[in-house]
C-alpha cells in the first residue's frame, strides 16, 4: 500500500531538494528601477519614469546615515540608497550626477599619485579638471508597515493544513519617501517632493515556515520592502521633476537672507524698522 506524506513533510522535502540555475536578468527580480544608463542615453528605463529634454545642471546624492530612517532601512537588510537614485537620475537626463560619496577617496587618490610623480606623463590629473555640484539631493524614508489581515486571519481558525498554509495571510506593505534639492551656492531648497507605494504580500506556505514572504512557493506578490521602497522612490523623483519643470524662483522683497519681511523691535533689518506688513 503506498504512503501518502503529510503536506508539511512533502512541501519540505521539495523546497529542500529542488533548485534552479540563476537567470540572468530574471523579471521576478526586477524593482521599479530597471535597465542602465550611460550619458544621456538609456537602456531598458521604467517607462514611468520621467525624462528631460535638456539637463538642469549638476547634481550630488547625499543621504543622511545618521538620521533614524537610515537604521530602520539597515534592519531590513537594505543598504544605501544613493546608487538607486544615482541611477534614475541619470536615465532620466535631468541632472548630471557628480560624485561625491565613497569613490571621492579614489578621485583624490589619483590626484596625489599623479603629484608624487609616480602616474606616467600625460595622466592629466592636475587641477581644474573636476565638476562641481551645483545641487544636492537628500532622500528620507518614511516606514509604515501594516500587520497580517483578510484572508490568512479569517482561516486560521479553521486548523489544519489550510490553516498552517494560509498562516501568513495578506499583508500591505507601505512605504513613503521624501526628496529634497538644494542650490549649493545658496543653501536654499529649491524643491521637495514626497511619494509612496504599497505591495500585497500574500504569503501562502508562512504558517508552515514561519517566514513573511520569504518561502518557496509563497503567493502571487512575494515583494521584498526593497521593491516597495523602489517604487515610492521613483514616484518621489517623478513628482520632484514635475515641480522643476515649472520651478519660478521664490522671492523676498529686499534680497534673501537680508532679514526677510519679518522684523522685532529694535532688530538690524529693514523690516524691523517697519515691523507692520501692509498687504499689497
Amino acid at each position: 500500500m503506498k504512503r501518502v506524506l503529510p503536506l508539511a513533510a512533502a512541501t519540505l522535502c521539495l523546497s529542500g531538494c529542488i533548485a534552479t540555475a540563476p537567470t540572468i536578468g530574471s523579471p521576478a527580480a526586477q524593482t521599479a528601477a530597471t535597465g542602465s544608463a550611460g550619458g544621456a542615453t538609456a537602456q531598458n528605463a521604467n517607462s514611468q519614469l520621467e525624462r528631460c529634454d535638456a539637463t538642469l545642471g549638476t547634481l550630488a546624492v547625499v543621504e543622511d546615515q545618521q538620521a533614524s530612517w537610515y537604521s530602520t532601512m539597515q534592519s531590513y537588510k537594505l543598504r544605501s540608497t544613493v546608487p538607486l537614485l544615482r541611477m534614475l537620475i541619470q536615465q532620466s537626463n535631468c541632472f548630471v550626477v557628480v560624485e561625491r560619496g565613497m569613490a571621492m577617496r579614489n578621485l583624490m587618490q589619483e590626484r596625489s599619485l599623479e603629484q608624487s610623480g609616480e602616474m606616467r606623463a600625460g595622466s592629466n590629473f592636475g587641477k581644474g579638471q573636476m565638476v562641481s555640484a551645483d545641487y544636492t539631493m537628500n532622500p528620507s524614508i518614511t516606514f509604515s508597515e501594516k500587520g497580517t489581515g483578510g484572508v490568512g486571519a479569517a482561516l486560521r481558525g479553521y486548523g489544519g493544513a489550510l490553516g498552517a498554509m494560509l498562516g501568513g495571510g495578506l499583508k500591505f506593505n507601505d512605504a513613503s519617501t521624501t526628496l529634497t534639492l538644494i542650490d549649493n551656492r545658496s543653501g536654499v531648497q529649491l524643491a521637495a517632493a514626497e511619494g509612496s507605494s504599497r505591495n500585497t504580500d500574500f504569503n501562502l506556505f508562512g504558517g508552515l515556515f514561519g517566514g513573511s514572504g520569504s518561502a518557496s512557493g509563497s503567493g502571487f506578490s512575494d515583494t521584498p520592502e526593497g521593491k516597495v521602497l523602489t517604487a515610492a522612490f521613483v514616484d518621489s523623483y517623478n513628482q520632484l521633476v514635475r515641480a522643476v519643470r515649472n520651478y519660478k524662483a521664490q522671492e523676498v522683497k529686499g534680497g534673501l537672507g537680508t532679514g526677510g519681511r519679518l522684523g522685532v523691535q529694535g532688530g538690524g533689518t529693514p523690516a524691523a524698522a517697519t515691523p507692520a506688513i501692509r498687504k499689497k
